[in-house]
């Protein structure tokens, strides 16, 4: 991470679960939750992702990283999980729900089994990895969920129709459960981001001539950085947000 604006220990003694913690833009908000003093737990599918990703926060930040394995469509996985990182560190102030799927398809093209299971993992893996965090901890708590959305469904993007229709999900889930969650303390907020350049998303969605259009397009002439959702991820999930609720950025 470059020079941080906000001070190292903006986090301290917060407990942060991360789906998607392990890989692109939830990796960098991971990095930069522990980077201002939060101790962290990720959450992938792939072992791989998270046991080597968790090492590397641990080491590089002084701050304990937790590597949990499962399925945010299994809500019994993700029970364990939360149920692991609780029983490790006590409780979860924070989570950030990142767990997503996505290719290129055209509608016509699309399976009902890919369209669901698109939906499944963005829209039913949010509200799954939700739920479990609100009865285990935040219920008694409060604490701050950030869902990382997207601004494909805003007009509409060509071969997105299953992430689109998803990711409307996750908005209307942010808006709800700001307005259910907020009298117990509970904020919900969302980040859209545009197109993130150094992701593995980017480099397969807009490949070569695609990604030049687009960036000439922007009026900065550029496309955005993870360490630009990372910083926002920081301003949001601080008490400088204290009275952002129910928004999507």
């Amino acid at each position: 991470m470059s020079a941080s604006i906000f001070r190292n220990d903006l986090l301290a003694g917060k407990v942060a679960f991360i789906t998607g913690g392990g890989t692109g833009i939830c990796r960098g908000i991971t990095e930069a939750l522990a980077a201002h003093g939060a101790t962290t737990a990720i959450f992938s599918r792939k072992p791989e992702h998270v046991e080597a990703a968790a090492a590397e926060i641990q080491a590089r930040h002084a701050s304990r990283c937790l590597a949990t394995v499962g399925d945010v469509r299994i809500p019994e996985q993700v029970d364990q999980a939360v149920a692991k990182v609780i029983a490790e560190f006590g409780r979860i102030d924070i989570l950030v729900n990142g767990a997503a799927g996505n290719f290129l398809c055209p509608a016509e093209q699309l399976s009902s089994n890919a369209f669901g299971t698109v939906l499944d993992i963005d829209t039913k893996g949010t509200w799954n990895v939700s739920r479990s965090v609100y009865h285990a901890s935040m219920k008694q708590h409060g604490g701050q969920i950030l869902n990382i959305s997207a601004t494909l469904h805003y007009g509409g993007t060509p071969l997105q129709l299953h992430v689109a229709a998803a990711k409307a999900g996750v908005d209307a889930l942010t808006k709800n459960l700001a307005v259910e969650w907020g009298p117990l303390g509970i904020r919900v907020n969302a980040i859209a981001p545009g197109p993130i350049a150094d992701t593995e998303g980017a480099k397969r969605l807009l490949p070569g001539e695609i990604g030049e259009r687009l960036r000439a397009g922007i009026p900065i002439r550029r496309l955005g950085k993870i360490q630009d959702i990372a910083s926002l991820s920081l301003f949001l999930l601080s008490e400088a947000a204290s009275n952002i609720n129910g928004e999507i950025v």
